[in-house]
């Protein structure tokens, strides 16, 4: 039991430019630059959903009021691009969550976190694929119209609904992310730049339409606020998942030419132009139809139809269409790295690590993403599964917050040692014990042993010195245990308060004290947070001179609620499905990765003292 318990929260080092020359044969080819992460984060994070939200959101929740909903949304979701731009720049190996959970916080959060990551990416990638064949039938005159080759087909003995299309668009993408990183950048920033010239489009178009007809969204009877600000906060609640996708930045932080300067500046840019687009093409809409006469299904399209524009329906499907490839590609593009993250760890098989030689990239993991994903979409209706894929992103996005609060009070201070630098460890211990012994046992300098205790070990021991030493070190102990409880009681307050907030079907008064108690653990955790000092170990941890996440603790502490009051409002049956797949990850992690694990047999040292070790081993011819 106890060995197991360790297992669980055994962490792993940040690679270091030394790690990385010792596993040189795995490594990624470094091709990424800002404007290629910000194509990348756009791309990923809009898909066709903002042309169908605009509708549905509007007339059922928030109104006029629709713009603060995505402003609202995307203030949220900069709470958890602020902690993965810290995170990136000083961690930048592939992996993305599951590699700074693995850092900071131990493998067996990790592992959770990539086995939930897998489920999200694989399911993702098909959804979306299944959503593209219904709008390129438009082009062929509705849904019945496509070729036969590409159109769906019923196995009635099977009850199944196949999409050829879906399956082939993830075939395609499949091989064009098995081509080289910068090729498929390339093809999706170009992508990319055509949905937004789409959307620009809908953003001039629409507003000339609305300076001609006085705005008729704005004049409603109901005013700005229709359902009041309870209905704009549940549409920010419902549009917030609008803005995943940024983090498929996050996951290519290994092919980054300089990710301590790009990768926070893609994050923050690629979120931003988002939530600009988000806001003025729902600022337009909204003003050009009432929002309780928009077509929920085709909102964009109807609305400029209503006014004489018929035609738009095509350019307004282009924009869906791209919009669709390219989050295709951004929902393929992590899992390979997350694949291969975690073989490197040794808790998948060494399959999934291998590199092209050529081309640099994970192929064999990319292959299988393909295969999975591609047979996922020609045989299922993923859209019941669709709720899955918000699991493992919040998942994600909370326990990034939670490494952030780590980071800063209590990083590690100590690192694993490989196995092969144990003897460098014994042999160096072995020495030190020799020099000690030689300097206070040799009978033949009793006078010069006499002068060198008077010289060294007097100033050492001198109990004024020993005393300060002790102090500071107690001290120290104090802050990192007080801390530690501090993160804890914070966690445990946010579980709580959004748990009983969500139990509609508790009385009233219950609620009520559970809330209160929830939210006594979270503001008791957070003022200490705030009273006591942030670790100095920070300055140095993994590599510096990146960006620094503002307002901790604060801002994380914010991030951690929301998210996990999103996660815990997903419904049952999703998380049924997920259980039922994060159970099947405990026994893979039981049964393989618990046993494979790299970090099996290393030995914990301080970090000053690993680094003379491997100084020491550097010189002696030892290799890690």
């Amino acid at each position: 039991m106890g060995s197991g318990v360790r297992a669980l929260m055994r962490r792993k080092q940040v690679d270091s430019e030394r790690t990385r020359a010792a596993g040189s044969a795995h490594q990624l080819r470094k091709e990424l630059s800002v404007t290629q992460l910000v194509a990348i984060g756009v791309g990923s994070t809009i898909g066709a959903g903002v042309y169908v939200l605009v509708g549905t959101v509007a007339r059922e929740h928030s109104g006029p009021a629709l713009t603060l909903s995505f402003l609202i949304a995307g203030i949220a979701a900069a709470l958890s691009a602020f902690c993965y731009a810290e995170l990136a720049s000083r961690c930048p190996s592939a992996g993305s969550a599951y590699h700074y959970s693995y850092i900071c916080v131990g493998e067996g959060v990790a592992w959770l976190i990539g086995w939930a990551l897998i489920l999200e990416y694989t399911i993702g990638g098909s959804a979306v694929a299944r959503g593209i064949s219904p709008n390129l039938a438009l082009f062929f005159g509705g849904q019945d119209s496509l070729p036969w080759i590409l159109a769906r087909h019923e196995i009635p003995w099977l009850d199944v609904v196949v999409d050829p299309c879906a399956s082939f668009l993830v075939f395609v993408v499949t091989g064009l992310l098995c081509v080289g990183i910068k090729e498929s950048s390339f093809v999706q920033g170009v992508v990319t730049v055509l949905n937004c010239f789409v959307m620009l489009f809908v953003i001039i178009a629409g507003s000339y339409i609305g300076f001609q007809t006085g705005w008729v969204g704005y004049k409603v009877a109901g005013g700005f606020f229709p359902y009041g600000a309870n209905g704009m906060l549940a549409g920010s609640a419902t549009v917030f998942f609008a803005y995943i996708g940024f983090d498929s930045v996050a996951s290519t932080a290994e092919e980054v030419k300089n990710p301590q300067r790009d990768l926070p500046l893609g994050i923050g840019t690629a979120l931003s132009i988002c939530c600009s687009l988000y806001m003025l093409v729902s600022v337009v809409i909204v003003g050009l139809v009432p929002y309780f006469a928009m077509d929920p299904d085709t909102p964009i399209s109807s609305a400029f139809a209503k006014h004489g524009m018929h035609w738009a329906m095509y350019l307004v499907t282009t924009g869906a269409v791209l919009a669709l490839c390219s989050t295709l590609m951004g929902s393929i593009l992590p899992q390979p790295r997350i694949l291969m993250a975690m073989a490197r760890d040794g808790l998948l098989p060494s399959f999934f690590s291998d590199v092209h030689k050529t081309t640099q990239v994970p192929v064999k993991s990319t292959v299988v993403t393909g295969i999975c994903a591609a047979a996922l979409a020609f045989f299922m209706d993923v859209s019941q599964l669709a709720g899955m894929v918000s699991v493992g992103t919040l998942l994600a996005f909370t326990i990034v917050a939670v490494s952030i609060l780590i980071l800063r009070y209590v990083p590690p201070d100590e690192v694993p040692l490989p196995s092969s630098l144990q003897a460098s460890f014994r042999l160096s211990q072995e020495n030190d014990e020799e020099k000690l012994r030689g300097t206070l046992g040799d009978d033949d300098h009793e006078q010069g042993s006499a002068e060198i205790s008077d010289v060294v070990v007097e100033p050492i021991t001198d109990p004024l010195i020993e005393k300060q030493l002790y102090a500071s070190n107690l001290s120290e102990a104090k802050r990192r245990k007080t801390a530690a409880c501090s993160i804890t009681s914070v966690c445990i307050g946010v579980l709580i308060l959004t748990t009983s907030a969500s139990a509609t079907f508790l009385p009233f008064p219950v609620r009520c004290s559970v809330c209160v108690l929830g939210g006594m653990l979270l503001l008791a955790g957070l003022g200490m947070l705030c009273w006591i000092d942030q670790d100095d170990g920070r300055h140095s941890f993994g590599h510096s001179g990146g960006f620094i996440c503002p307002f901790v603790p604060l801002l994380p502490v914010m991030c951690i609620l929301i998210n996990t009051y999103l996660l815990i409002n997903l419904g049952g049956g999703t998380w049924m499905r997920v259980g039922v797949w994060l159970v099947m990850g405990v026994f893979v992690y039981i049964f393989y990765g618990r046993t494979h694990s790299s970090l099996t047999d290393v030995v914990y040292v301080p970090v000053a003292e690993a680094n003379e070790i491997y100084g020491s081993s550097s010189s002696l011819g030892f290799v890690a």
